[in-house]
């Protein structure tokens, strides 16, 4: 996973993908992944099966695990054709060094931290395990909550891996918060639906639009 170029706008993932229409419609508006739900607790659930079937062209393909470990992660991703292993819940180091620190993107919350430096520790800890951060909202450790993060502080951090942004992004609020936070990429999810895990089209591409043009305004 590489690092947005400066002065573009941040790369797009599309998490929470159900259907194979959503699925087309964020390759054509331009995203850079795609993320697909393996958590049974979710209303965005889906199964490898389900996955496997679906054609993403050249977007890269990313797994949402919660609960699984790397015995588990690991057939799923090959049955699904997964590129990545987002890594969600309580999976330790060892997880990420079977699945392979290049396939892991690590997800951490702010919130949860507490401060800034119990944050950077914990970045500074996964550095050698992942190949990217999803920062996301929340402080129970589960995505998908709709919650924005607190953004003026996330500048002082050191993040040696590419970053990603996340929680209730949408075409409404990205201008704003583009304006306070440089990410590489920004994860869209529940800002982009009409109900759980139904993507609208309309919104989808709204939010495609305010990124590239919030990223236009501040060269």
């Amino acid at each position: 996973m590489k690092r947005n170029d400066i002065g573009h706008p941040p790369f797009i993932k599309v998490c929470g993908q159900t259907h194979p229409a959503s699925v087309d419609c964020a390759v054509a508006y331009g995203a850079r992944y795609v993320g697909f739900v393996f958590h049974a607790g979710s209303p965005r659930s889906v199964s490898p099966e389900t996955v496997a079937a679906i054609n993403t062209a050249h977007v890269g393909r990313v797994g949402v695990f919660v609960r699984q470990r790397a015995d588990e992660i690991l057939p799923i991703m090959r049955q699904a054709r997964l590129d990545y292993a987002q890594l969600h819940g309580a999976q330790s180091t060892t997880d990420a060094k079977l699945i392979d620190p290049m396939r892991v993107i690590r997800v951490l919350w702010p919130e949860q931290a507490g401060s800034l430096q119990a944050l950077q520790e914990q970045i500074d800890a996964w550095e050698p395990y992942c190949a990217a951060y999803l920062l996301d909202a929340g402080q129970l450790g589960q995505g998908g909550s709709g919650r924005r993060l607190a953004l003026a502080e996330l500048g002082a951090l050191r993040l040696p891996h590419p970053w990603i942004l996340a929680g209730g992004l949408s075409a409404e609020n990205l201008r704003d918060t583009l304006a306070q936070c440089c990410p590489d990429g920004i994860d869209l999810n529940s800002g982009i639906e009409i109900a759980p895990g139904i993507k609208s089209a309309d919104k989808m591409l709204a939010a495609f639009t305010a990124v590239s043009s919030a990223s236009s305004s501040a060269r």
